[in-house]
């Protein structure tokens, strides 16, 4: 018996009985109308309870953190989506605004030729080879385009179609050296006729050669065509005089050309298919 008194459970049963005891002394003070078995059992777990709480509440808290997450990354990928298409339609107004640009200036040189009969064009190819930056357009003779006829940016001079099939023609640029057009400066009025060779060409210039030392060609003069030759009306801007320098290997001085737009960048041309004295050679 003694034995029992000394052990281990003995002590256990007697704590519990204690507390028991602690707890109805406790509930009788307090006059709660809580049994003294509840407020023991009340007082031994609240701890648990507080922490079970805790947990609880934490736990919600990261629920719905988790669920804001969520939603955060469903809206980021809706921006982006709407990002993408707004780039999209920026694109497109940009194509458009050059084109409209193109067709006003289109309609400028129209209005001041009447005679002239248009086709819009394409660039559809290139050749990077090239140094002297041809293309091809996407219309060919099924719409009425032949060989030679001059190929035009707004006002500005490009340069002539030099073979066609069906729906597709080659077009050869003003920085070409095989390709000559007859010239005069606006100012000055002295005439002579537009070429390159390979070094100028790529540096995207031309030159005005053949000039007399004496010449009035000044940087900044304007050039056009003369309508000399009958491949190219008059009066279209081949570009404006970068410098004017001595020829090395004759008396002469020619003038270093700047094309009025950039060709290597062009998207779309219009071909002259026909105009008031085509192919007709002049003398001015």
């Amino acid at each position: 018996m003694g034995e029992f008194f000394r052990s281990k459970k003995f002590k256990i049963l007697a704590c519990v009985v204690a507390a028991l005891l602690v707890g109805t002394i406790f509930a009788a003070l307090s006059h709660n109308g809580t049994s003294p078995v509840s407020s023991v059992l009340s007082a031994a777990f609240s701890p648990i309870e507080r922490f079970s709480s805790f947990v609880a509440e934490k736990t919600n808290g990261f629920t719905v953190n988790f669920r804001s997450s969520a939603s955060y990354l469903e809206r980021v990928k809706e921006l982006e989506a709407e990002i993408e298409k707004y780039q999209v339609q920026l694109v497109e107004f940009e194509q458009t605004k050059q084109k409209i640009a193109v067709y006003e200036e289109f309609l400028d040189v129209k209005e001041e030729n009447p005679d002239y009969e248009f086709e819009d064009a394409s660039i559809i190819a290139r050749d990077s080879a090239d140094m002297y930056y041809s293309f091809v357009i996407g219309k060919g003779s099924s719409s009425g385009i032949e060989v030679n006829d001059p190929v035009i940016y707004g006002k500005h001079l490009v340069g002539v179609v030099s073979s066609v099939k069906i729906n597709t023609a080659v077009v050869k640029t003003i920085l070409d050296p095989e390709l000559n057009a007859g010239a005069y400066d606006v100012q000055s009025r002295e005439y002579g006729y537009v070429t390159t060779n390979n070094e100028l060409s790529s540096d995207e210039k031309c030159m005005l050669p053949g000039l007399k030392s004496s010449t009035s060609i000044t940087s900044g003069s304007v050039i056009c065509t003369s309508g000399i030759g009958g491949i190219y009306p008059k009066d279209l801007i081949i570009g404006t005089v970068d410098e004017v320098l001595n020829d090395t290997q004759t008396v002469s001085v020619y003038a270093v050309i700047e094309p009025g737009v950039a060709i290597a960048d062009l998207q779309d041309v219009f071909v002259i298919k026909s105009f008031d004295g085509q192919g007709i050679t002049t003398t001015d």
